[in-house]
């Protein structure tokens, strides 16, 4: 897979991030967003993956609620995707919620994203419902996703 490691968000860390996130997202989070999230602790978890100089190359920011995990975001910057970092943080963010009691997970995803839409199924995440025109820059229906039971392991490829 490589050597990249995954590590929980921290204040220093919020500038990486932003710039991930403006690298994949036409819309994306802001700064105070993520420092906001990191103030909502015990519901609110952000994690970074690095590669081997340190250097932030993904993350992954979730919700837990009750038995329910919420994942927000997940990006790689573009020249490390298909790398199995995108895997490598999913799978991290659903044993953590599980750990935390988390029984079940959810996501929404752009329609027209059919690579992460293929790493969600491979994580046995389906299709439950659309959100019309959820997403902006441009509009977009998003594709509402559920994994319903988490003890089951998710595939990897």
């Amino acid at each position: 897979m490589g050597p990249w490691v995954v590590e929980p968000l921290t204040r220093n860390d919020i500038d990486d991030v932003v710039a991930i996130e403006e690298a994949a997202f036409t819309n994306p989070w802001t700064r105070a967003m993520y420092l906001a999230e990191l103030e909502n602790s015990g519901v609110s978890f952000c994690f970074l993956a690095r590669d081997a100089s340190r250097r932030a190359v993904g993350f992954c920011s979730v919700w837990q609620v009750l038995d329910e995990l919420h994942i927000n975001n997940l990006a790689v910057l573009p020249e490390f995707r298909r790398l199995g970092i995108g895997s490598l943080l999913l799978e991290f963010v659903v044993r953590h919620g599980v750990a935390l009691g988390a029984r079940r997970a959810t996501l929404e995803v752009r329609r027209s994203n059919a690579s992460a839409r293929l790493l969600y199924e491979r994580f046995g995440f389906s299709v439950s419902g659309v959100r019309a025109e959820y997403y902006s820059k441009p509009v977009e229906d998003a594709l509402v996703l559920w994994r319903e039971d988490l003890s089951l392991p998710g595939q990897r490829h």
